[in-house]
């Protein structure tokens, strides 16, 4: 089965930014800490997510991710394009439970190449507003302004359909119990008639 491979976009920039939203030289400085970071997780855990405790790791012959440019192309398109397991899998030349494993170890790895870099996102007011060096109250107003931004709700116009596409709580829809009586009844007499049919 053919799949991407970091050789198949690499000479193409335009591409490869829209696959992982870095340039060719991004990805490349990104690399090197990735594949530490990747290196250390290996020497401890399995790709199953069970303790190391017998060989070290080893790329296999037939392994989808054979490089570690591949598998930092791996993981930064999930992380970009946020597609279903399935779908990455199959990109990459391997099953959806394969491409859970992946991603499962390496989302990890970027992270932990990141702040090797000091590239991974803030998390705290106080963190950004280290990162910037700046003081948190001015920290603060450069986060306040995002935080307006956001499109307030507007109560929905006199039309009957955009209430029903705006925004609500909770389902308003009745629940259906599958194990009342009568559903229960009458999925037993349905899956009689279907089999009398055969």
């Amino acid at each position: 089965m053919a799949h991407l491979q970091f050789t198949d976009v690499q000479d193409r920039p335009t591409e490869f930014l829209d696959l992982t939203s870095l340039t060719l030289d991004e990805f490349q400085q990104l690399v090197p800490p990735f594949e530490a970071a990747f290196q250390a997780h290996m020497a401890a855990w399995r790709l199953d997510g069970k303790p190391r405790t017998a060989r070290r790791f080893s790329v296999y012959q037939h392994c989808p991710l054979p490089t570690p440019e591949d598998r930092l192309l791996f993981i930064l398109a999930y992380v970009k394009t946020y597609s279903l397991q399935v779908v990455q899998g199959r990109l990459f030349g391997m099953g959806q439970s394969k491409a859970n494993q992946w991603i499962d170890v390496l989302l990890p790895v970027l992270l932990a190449a990141l702040r090797t870099l000091g590239d991974a996102p803030a998390r705290s007011l106080a963190a950004l507003a280290q990162r910037l060096g700046v003081s948190e109250t001015d920290a603060a107003t450069v986060v306040a302004p995002l935080a307006e931004e956001a499109a307030p709700w507007v109560a929905a116009p006199a039309s009957p359909l955009l209430p029903m596409t705006g925004r609500n709580g909770a389902s308003s829809a009745p629940k259906m119990l599958l194990n009342r009586k009568k559903v229960i009844v009458a999925r037993k007499e349905t899956t009689r008639s279907k089999m009398s049919c055969s």
